[in-house]
């Protein structure tokens, strides 16, 4: 099986593009919205306390307690009480600090358990009825950026769904071991035995890929990030620290130089779009990474070859 047939059976991709209904069975498990085991008494025992968890987001965030006092309209006093564990917040409390600090929702229901109230926000599965309107509106903006590529990625750059476009350039010269799901989209792009080979300026490229994962996990505080962070850090020719000089069009933006196996080569950036108001985890864990010919030459490359 050729690695693009891989990929493609990877994502259960339809005929015009992987839609996000056929992508159902390999959403990761973590995205299910299913009930869990009882935790265990030691597993309790061992959660951190909420004083604990907000005064790392509130470092995160490199603000002092007088700081996110005043953000927060509530008393310094009051806070560092609540910090060293010596009082007990509301749960109105809890979410008016979880803003300021901007704290994600998946994070924000675990500073609501840990103070001792229910969880607020849901988790659920793209593949239930009720998100049906969001997968239209996503299969929709993904056919419609055809013939550029684009994809639908989970905060961990796992790859939910697709274009034709993206499938290709993502599975052209790819290990059929990298297509396995869950597909990574940074793991495909950066290892040997990706697309790397293939990027010409790798060195460029994979230093803004690493400071834009870098700036994530800060943001998220998930300790997968990091992990991927450190494994992408660890491959061959990737950036580890910035690049002092940029060409006049890194300037700009940091695009992506990707030979192909025509023998040419392309150059492309690419927009992220979120879903601004999302009030469920897995709409707010969701992105859209469209991407645009950054000359004239691309675009009418990746035109002829859609027609």
């Amino acid at each position: 099986m050729t690695a693009d047939a891989v990929a493609h059976r990877a994502l259960r991709a339809g005929d015009a593009r992987c839609s996000t209904a056929e992508m159902a069975g390999t959403i990761p498990p973590h995205w299910t919205h299913r009930e869990r085991e009882p935790m265990s008494a030691t597993a309790a025992t061992s959660r951190p306390s909420f004083g604990a968890l907000l005064r790392d987001w509130r470092r995160r965030r490199r603000l002092s307690q007088l700081e996110l006092a005043v953000e927060a309209e509530v008393s310094s006093r009051h806070l560092s009480f609540v910090e060293t564990g010596r009082a007990t917040p509301s749960r109105e409390l809890v979410l008016q600090l979880a803003e300021q600090l901007a704290v994600p929702l998946r994070e924000r229901n675990a500073l609501l358990l840990a103070a001792g109230y229910a969880p607020l926000y849901r988790q659920t599965s793209l593949a239930d009825e009720e998100m049906s309107a969001v997968k239209a509106a996503i299969d929709q903006l993904l056919a419609g950026h055809e013939p550029f590529p684009a994809l639908v990625v989970n905060k961990r750059w796992d790859v939910i769904s697709a274009n034709r476009p993206a499938m290709r350039f993502m599975s052209e010269g790819v290990s059929p071991a990298l297509l396995q799901p869950p597909l990574n989209a940074l793991r495909i792009a950066l290892h040997p035995d990706g697309m790397a080979p293939r990027i010409e300026n790798l060195l460029e490229w994979s230093a803004h890929c690493v400071a834009r994962l870098h700036r994530h996990w800060i943001a998220t505080g998930d300790p997968s990030i990091l992990e991927l962070e450190n494994e992408i850090r660890g491959y061959p020719g990737v950036a580890v620290g910035p690049i002092a000089e940029m060409t006049p069009l890194a300037m700009l933006f940091v695009p992506l130089v990707l030979r192909i196996s025509s023998g040419d080569t392309l150059r492309v950036f690419s927009t992220i779009t979120t879903f601004g108001t999302a009030l469920d985890i897995t709409l707010e864990e969701l992105a859209i990474e469209s991407h645009f010919p950054a000359d004239e030459a691309t675009a009418a490359l990746l035109q002829a070859a859609w027609r």
